[in-house]
């Protein structure tokens, strides 16, 4: 089936008739979708700040075991508020070149937390220093995160 076709039968299913016909659906979803963006990015922001450099007398161990539930939890909300917005409107969406930028950038922050993870269980948590390529990853995390989500607020105005 096509892609917009698929699209189509989004928009008409009960999800997005829901989303873009209730006076709640679609603000409700966007506030949701704005409080997870608020836990993932707070959250991850201020462990890559700490793997950059920042708040030295804060473990990175104890802030990444505190912190990196609240950036999961941020990340499923945004995943599922994202598909009740996107069901209210898919082909517009489908068809918007910044929406499809933000999933590039998201698909490339989640290769990038990979990444992270995989240096974080080899480096037994650095207790003599941050390695290079752990404070690239932080540098790449909140570069990513960041424009992805300049993305997804602009995507209301193009």
């Amino acid at each position: 089936m096509e892609p917009l076709a698929l699209t189509a039968q989004l928009e008409a299913s009960p999800l997005g008739s829901w989303a873009r016909g209730s006076a709640f659906g679609y603000p409700l979803a966007n506030l949701a979708h704005l409080l997870g963006l608020v836990m993932l990015v707070g959250a991850i922001g201020v462990l890559d700040l700490r793997l950059l450099g920042l708040f030295r007398r804060l473990p990175a161990a104890a802030l990444a075991q505190s912190l990196i539930p609240v950036a999961a939890a941020g990340l499923a909300l945004m995943i599922l508020s994202g598909a009740v917005m996107f069901s209210a409107d898919a082909g517009a969406l489908v068809r918007s070149a910044l929406f499809r930028w933000k999933l590039v950038l998201i698909a490339a922050a989640l290769a990038n937390v990979a990444v992270f993870h995989r240096l974080w269980r080899r480096g037994e948590r650095w207790s003599a220093g941050v390695p290079a390529a752990a404070r690239l990853t932080a540098a790449a995390s909140l570069g990513l995160w960041l424009a992805a989500a300049t993305l997804g607020r602009l995507i209301a105005y193009a």
